[in-house]
């Protein structure tokens, strides 16, 4: 598998950005931010860092910091510094999409409304007071979005999950929002359905990436 590199990428207006990405070792499809959990750049990033360049995208996450409370405009501000790093790369606007899971996960449907990209993907989602209720942003979203949540057993997720079905189908742009009954909301208790939700997401960025 491809390794990481982690570096301060310079900005133009003179302000550094930690970030940490890996290059695919054949033909680059395009670039893809990956937006991490609240416990910051963790091996579990990491690996799905390097699982996107292995599947042939140029994966970038930038590093947020843990100790401040995060707002909206933070979390776009980290997106949009790694979205002219791989601009800088040479990866093509309509190549480029975001991916986040558990805080990542709310974070990505929030870029997905304020920010026209290819595609999105969130993985689970835990909101945050600064972050606008997903059921609030779900319909607003400007690039095809696919939203995977599990409800760890909790009786009433299957209809949250199914109201934020409904509110994304509203959006002007494809959508698709997904349950999976027991999953927690990284997926990582569940073996079978993370795998599932995996191929979803390269399957979503197939379709839409191109």
């Amino acid at each position: 598998m491809t390794s990481t590199t982690t570096l301060d990428h310079q900005r133009t207006d003179g302000r550094a950005v930690r970030l940490t990405f890996a290059e695919p070792e054949g033909a680059r499809r395009g670039g893809l931010i990956v937006l991490h959990e609240g416990d910051g750049v963790t091996d579990g990033v990491l690996l799905l860092v390097k699982s996107l360049a292995g599947e042939g995208w140029l994966a970038v996450t930038p590093h947020l910091e843990r100790d401040a409370d995060l707002t909206q405009q933070d979390l776009l501000d980290a997106t949009d510094r790694a979205l002219e790093w791989l601009l800088d790369r040479g990866v093509e606007a309509d190549l480029l999409g975001v991916v986040g899971f558990d805080l990542g996960g709310t974070a990505a449907l929030l870029v997905a409304s304020r920010r026209k990209l290819g595609a999105a993907v969130s993985v689970g989602g835990q909101a945050v007071a600064e972050l606008p209720r997903l059921l609030e942003i779900a319909g607003q979203v400007t690039s095809p979005w696919l939203g995977m949540y599990g409800d760890a057993g909790d009786a009433d997720g299957e209809a949250t999950v199914e109201q934020l079905r409904e509110a994304a189908s509203t959006a002007k742009v494809a959508t698709n929002v997904v349950h999976y009954p027991g999953a927690n909301h990284r997926f990582d208790a569940d073996p079978e359905a993370a795998q599932e939700a995996w191929q979803r997401t390269l399957d979503w960025f197939d379709a839409h990436l191109r």
